[in-house]
């Protein structure tokens, strides 16, 4: 268990650093910045202890929120996001299976984990960007900033979890 949380508190400032030096200042055709700090949401195993899980969530997203000048909004959307991933895996995954699971692509696979990830990341950017404008007088800009959001998030998601399952 000590080991599991020196690797998320690993996770947790490396994830803010690449958001809040880089991808911050990425974006695609002017619409998409990724937001891979949902990354963090979705890798929590199987019946870890909601409370903790929220709280993490949390808190990174009040560390995005300092650092990037949006107060509130990552870190409610991240909570948010916490909470529906303790659901969406024991959904995802048998219910047979391991108490302890982990969410990536050597345990679950390579559709299932990408089935978590995408709806996550697609539930993480609609709020956040819904969040963001607060009206819905430009839905085209809304639903392309979320749709290009999430699928470079995505991609990331998926290349950095290809990389670290090896």
């Amino acid at each position: 268990m000590k080991i599991e949380l020196i690797n998320r508190m690993v996770m947790f400032f490396s994830l803010l650093v690449a958001q809040v030096l880089i991808l911050n200042h990425v974006h695609m055709f002017e619409v998409g910045t990724p937001l891979l700090y949902v990354y963090f949401a979705i890798t929590f195993r199987r019946h870890f202890p909601k409370w903790l899980v929220l709280l993490s969530c949390f808190m990174l997203g009040l560390m995005v929120d300092i650092f990037s000048n949006t107060p509130g909004l990552a870190s409610s959307v991240m909570t948010v996001t916490g909470l529906a991933q303790c659901y969406l895996l024991n959904l995802i995954v048998p219910r047979d299976s391991a108490a302890d699971l982990a969410s990536s692509i050597k345990t679950l696979g390579f559709s299932k984990f990408v089935t978590l990830s995408a709806l996550l990341t697609l539930l993480y950017c609609v709020l956040f960007f819904a969040l963001e404008a607060f009206n819905f007088f430009d839905i085209w800009m809304w639903l392309a900033r979320s749709l290009v959001s999430s699928a470079l998030t995505l991609v990331l998601i998926v290349a950095i979890e290809s990389v670290r399952s090896r």
